[in-house]
């Protein structure tokens, strides 16, 4: 009796390590480097601490937040588009507040974030590198929202931003993009449409890059500037397609350059090869560029539609 009753203990004790590990494996983050995965995406980045790491998350819908205060890590969705951060929100801010060396985020979908002061976004960049792919931003009041890092850049590429923004309970305008004194901003093949208020992207950093995107206001509630670089900014718009819409809070201007203060030199800044027009029906009067700058400007060979004039010196 004793080696059978040995063998019953030996398969119980199997099982239970083996549903103990399986358990573990489906935890749905799972830091790369050692192996190890969390059921709380806070404690995956609580474990890679100042390290550099990949934070692999399964596909699932999440009310999770993290605060990232170290380190350099990669959020990376494990099947792009089907990693979904809904509603979670850490400090009264985003769903990742980040305030590490780097980040870097991959196919993730943010949306739902709101707080009381009207700012509840998908990511909130206070300090180092931000690198976006192939991520999703909706039906927040921000997308994105940085506080100040003139030693740092972010890079936003292959995204869309939908369904944000707003200037609203006597709060200030949130933004789909709204990017502080960071060193530069790069913002390339994205998508931004159905805005709910404020601007598209507005960004203070010195240096600006933003090509080949699509700015889509047809059904946008109550928006303002397509590209808004408020303490002006040297760089590069182009490849842009803009078509702005009906229903606007200021509809002045598709780009305005310095519109708040002079912090920065525009001169040489380049706006080529874009086009702009007005949604089908839109009947206004309105200009491409509005400049209180006072720099000299490149602004050529852009494609512009019924009712726009290409410069205004504000």
């Amino acid at each position: 009796m004793k080696p059978k009753a040995f063998l019953i203990a030996a398969v119980i004790v199997s099982n239970t390590v083996g549903a103990a590990a399986q358990a573990q494996r489906e935890d749905p983050f799972l830091v790369i480097e050692t192996g190890k995965s969390y059921s709380r995406l806070a404690d995956a980045v609580d474990a890679v601490g100042g390290n550099n790491a990949t934070i692999v998350i399964a596909p699932g819908t999440y009310g999770d937040c993290a605060v990232q205060k170290a380190g350099r890590i990669t959020y990376k969705a494990s099947i792009p588009g089907q990693t979904v951060f809904n509603g979670g929100v850490c400090e009264g801010k985003a769903s990742l507040v980040l305030r590490g060396k780097a980040a870097t985020i991959d196919g993730i979908i943010f949306q739902n974030q709101r707080v009381p002061d009207g700012n509840g976004a998908g990511i909130r960049i206070e300090r180092g590198d931000l690198y976006v792919y192939n991520a999703m931003f909706r039906n927040a009041e921000q997308g994105i929202l940085s506080a100040d890092d003139s030693t740092a850049d972010i890079v936003i590429d292959r995204s869309t931003f939908q369904r944000l923004g707003r200037c609203d309970r006597g709060l200030s305008c949130a933004h789909s993009i709204y990017i502080g004194d960071f060193g530069s901003l790069k913002v390339t093949n994205s998508r931004f449409e159905k805005g709910n208020g404020g601007h598209y992207v507005k960004s203070r950093a010195p240096r600006a890059t933003i090509n080949n995107n699509s700015f889509d206001d047809t059904q946008g509630r109550a928006t303002n500037y397509m590209i808004d670089l408020p303490a002006g900014a040297t760089g590069v718009i182009s490849g842009n397609v803009f078509v702005q819409g009906k229903n606007k809070e200021n509809w002045s201007a598709f780009i305005a350059i310095a519109a708040e203060d002079r912090d920065h030199s525009s001169a040489g800044l380049n706006i080529h090869s874009n086009s702009a027009s007005l949604a089908k029906g839109v009947q206004r009067k309105t200009w491409f560029v509005a400049d209180w700058s006072g720099d000299q400007l490149r602004i050529a060979n852009n494609s512009l539609g019924h009712g726009l004039t290409r410069y205004q010196r504000r």
